[in-house]
């Protein structure tokens, strides 16, 4: 087993689209390599029907685009503070309760960690959001002990948490020279988090920081949500969405919403999904969509469709448009989805962070042209209507882009160590 110098715990940033694990080992690479040499593992779990074997990450995502039979379940961390927790669901013809497959994720972050590491790990920090769930501070607090539920029965002996924009705080700090109060802008695949923190070299080492915490904020809203809005603004309007009954009224959108957001598209294949569907077709003025839609569910193709609308959106960050080819679906069918629509899609949640990072500021009793240094993490982060809203905020800060995906895991390790030696 390694000794001192290096940490005895480990953080892990269980993220909704990739995950990462840190071990604080001075001189070395603090984030251990989970999946072919590289740092993060998709949150990605997919059941292998033909060979009745689950699979992770990148791996999980190929057979599924290879063509295997099963069933692709992604942003396992959307299912905290949800109440689908409390549920199972149907995977490989048996029950599975929703907390066992976290379990079975996080039992992976933890067995790859400690084969790279070359140890086991008996104690934890996990990175959490400011909110799991907005506004209800019991759910949120059922979400945390959910985890720590979780983490436990997976061998963790000791398990604490601590904000994720905090953990990316203290990474940015091990590379600062001078004293900095710092606004951490965490856009995640689940959640927009948000810390005001003052920052120095000399504060490195010290354990206890809460003075140094002004004001944390956040909201729920993430890169899963601006996938859905695209989705629903370019692509849905091709199967239906919208379309109207010969009644004149609009055609449910249960099955579009489903479709747009990750963690329920298995929802819209089952029986009485289907059969629902077919009936209301005798209502529906133009067919054209919903036999689209038709297909698209035969084929089982919503997880292809919505990381073809993942890939769209991270395009759009530096190009100005992305034609999407459909012809799975129908021969010649595309679509020419831009950078225009997708900012008038998110406008509504990107109104939503702009308060969310008032409010932080307000909390702290700080103004705008007070703050030194923005740090931007997150695999979000990069949007530039995002990068631009915040930037118009805080006219006298400068910008800093952190590793995205790594940041939060680096700084959780940080803590680790701080926490248990």
């Amino acid at each position: 087993m390694t000794t001192a110098p290096f940490a005895r715990a480990c953080g892990i940033d269980f993220g909704t689209s990739n995950s990462t694990v840190g071990w604080y080992r001075p001189g070395e690479q603090t984030l251990l390599p989970l999946e072919d040499g590289k740092i993060t593992l998709p949150s990605v779990v997919f059941f292998n029907a033909e060979e009745r074997r689950p699979v992770y990450g990148r791996l999980a995502l190929k057979e599924y685009l290879d063509g295997y039979e099963g069933r692709l379940m992604r942003s396992l961390k959307s299912l905290l503070g949800s109440r689908l927790i409390k549920h199972d669901t149907s995977v490989l013809g048996s029950a599975l309760p929703f907390k066992d497959l976290l379990g079975l994720f996080i039992a992976q972050l933890k067995q790859r960690a400690e084969n790279a590491g070359g140890r086991d790990f008996d104690q934890v920090v996990l990175g959490r959001p400011v909110f799991f769930v907005d506004d209800d501070a019991i759910a949120d607090q059922e979400a945390e002990d959910t985890l720590a539920a979780v983490a436990r029965k997976l061998g963790f002996k000791d398990v604490s948490f601590q904000y994720e924009p905090i953990a990316a705080a203290f990474d940015y700090e091990a590379g600062i020279e001078r004293e900095e109060l710092v606004l951490i802008v965490d856009i995640g695949g689940g959640t927009s988090d948000f810390s005001l923190v003052r920052l120095a070299p000399e504060r490195r080492a010290l354990t206890e920081r809460e003075q140094d915490i002004l004001a944390t904020g956040g909201v729920h809203v993430g890169g899963t949500d601006f996938d859905k809005h695209l989705s629903l603004q370019g692509v849905m309007p091709l199967f239906g969405y919208g379309s109207r009954m010969k009644s004149q009224a609009l055609m449910p959108t249960s099955y579009h919403l489903s479709l747009a957001t990750w963690h329920t598209i298995n929802s819209v294949y089952s029986q009485k999904s289907q059969l629902a569907l077919a009936n209301m077709r005798y209502d529906i003025e133009d067919t054209l969509g919903i036999d689209r839609l038709f297909r698209l569910i035969e084929q089982r193709a919503g997880h292809w469709l919505a990381m073809e609308v993942e890939e769209t959106k991270i395009q759009l960050t530096d190009a100005p448009t992305r034609l999407l080819n459909l012809d799975r679906i129908e021969p010649g069918l595309s679509v020419d989805l831009t950078r225009a629509l997708f900012e008038s899609a998110i406008e509504g949640l990107l109104q939503r962070v702009h308060a969310s990072v008032n409010e932080t500021l307000a909390r702290a009793g700080i103004r705008e042209d007070q703050v030194d240094t923005v740090f931007f993490t997150g695999g979000s982060s990069g949007i530039p209507a995002l990068r631009d809203s915040v930037a118009a905020m805080l006219p006298n800060a400068r910008h800093v882009e952190g590793n995205r995906f790594g940041s939060i895991g680096s700084g959780l390790a940080i803590e680790a160590w701080r926490r248990y030696g």
